[in-house]
């Protein structure tokens, strides 16, 4: 069966300007490497959403916030100033450089493709659909930063909650960066199982998402945190996913899965320090492959970060046939370095993992 992939050309409006680490150009780059090295044929089917509306944007913000962010990048967009503090609502990494595209206008397209992601898994027309562009999980309801301004992946789960009832949603991100943006929405909502693979926190933003951060109230025991050592590649992630994440999602029972997350642990990323290589990427999505058939195959996938331009559309692609069982070689665009040519973090990660079991033996049988 095809997979569907939600995209269209607006999402590189996602531009922060000149200079700014977050340009809209991934948004061509992909695009135009997926239809060189994959046809669309059988594979895959390319579909459109529309902009979320304000009532779609209310599900995850308030109100003064979304008046607020409309405004302000707006203004930007057309070289103007806009009333009102930035800082009360949007930190300085979101401030955009020079000429920005329409930001705030292609934010609300990535949340309208993950609302038109769910409409799909649940009208049955899709097993899996991958939103290309989005992956904005350090956005809060009235707070943006870390480049993010509208949270995809915290509405996906609530529309699927509000919309259609769905009672038992893992949400599964692999970004180098901690979601703290979606961490904080279903921190203490035990129907939302929040797995967080990320670098150690004492060693980049946010600055959150340690081991013993595991939910409150409700929720506790459903937020895991997994801070990855420096470094940490292929074995680690293979190690990670094996004894805690796929346990755990077993024992869970999810009944649909939202992975997101891009290119940024790979070993050539500018802003990261993690060991991954292209070869990783696509067992993470052979992994997740793995685990939807716990969910009837009910998978929504938000692919948007990574940094280095080179490798991310390798990156990117290696996800996806994973995920989908694409029966093609991506190559690693780069050489690998030789302390990367094992993984020099192993055994640092077999420590996390036992502490990680130790925070969260009373809450799943499988750690205990």
């Amino acid at each position: 069966m095809a997979i569907a992939i939600l995209y269209r050309e607006e999402l590189k409006e996602y531009d922060f300007g000149p200079g700014h680490p977050f340009r809209g150009d991934r948004y061509e780059i992909f695009p135009k490497f997926l239809e060189e090295n994959l046809p669309e044929d059988d594979n895959y089917r390319i579909l459109k959403a529309e902009q979320a509306i304000d009532e779609d944007l209310g599900l995850i913000c308030h109100k003064d916030y979304i008046d607020f962010t409309r405004g302000y990048f707006k203004a930007a967009n057309l070289g103007l100033t806009y009333p009102g503090s930035f800082s009360r609502y949007h930190s300085g990494d979101n401030m955009p450089r020079g000429k920005p595209g329409r930001l705030e206008e292609a934010a609300r397209l990535m949340i309208g493709q993950a609302k038109k992601a769910v409409d799909l898994i649940q009208a049955g027309e899709y097993e899996k659909v991958i939103c290309i562009g989005g992956n904005m999980h350090h956005a809060k309801p009235s707070y943006g930063e870390g480049f993010c301004i509208y949270n995809d992946n915290a509405f996906a789960a609530k529309y699927s909650m509000e919309r259609y009832g769905v009672e038992r949603i893992l949400i599964l991100d692999t970004d180098a960066h901690q979601g703290n943006g979606t961490c904080e929405y279903f921190y203490s909502d035990p129907k939302v199982l929040f797995i967080d693979l990320h670098q150690d926190p004492r060693t980049l933003y946010p600055g959150v998402g340690f081991a013993d951060e595991i939910g409150e109230g409700a929720g506790k025991g459903y937020t895991i945190n997994l801070p990855m050592p420096i470094y940490a590649g292929y074995d680690s992630y293979q190690l990670v996913f094996e004894e805690i994440v796929q346990p755990v999602a077993r024992e869970f029972k999810p009944q649909i899965i939202i992975r997101n997350g891009g290119s940024d642990p790979h070993f050539a990323d500018g802003l990261t320090n993690l060991g991954l290589s292209v070869k990783g990427f696509r067992m993470i999505g052979e992994k997740v492959r793995e685990m939807v058939q716990i969910c009837q195959g009910k998978e929504i996938d938000i692919i948007g970060s990574g940094y280095n331009k080179e490798v991310l559309p390798y990156a990117w692609l290696a996800l996806i046939s994973g995920l989908a069982d694409f029966k093609i070689g991506v190559e690693e665009p780069l050489p690998i370095p030789q302390r990367f040519q094992t993984d020099p973090s192993f055994e640092a990660t077999k420590k996390v993992v036992e502490q990680i079991k130790k925070y969260h033996k009373d809450y799943w049988k499988c750690l205990g």
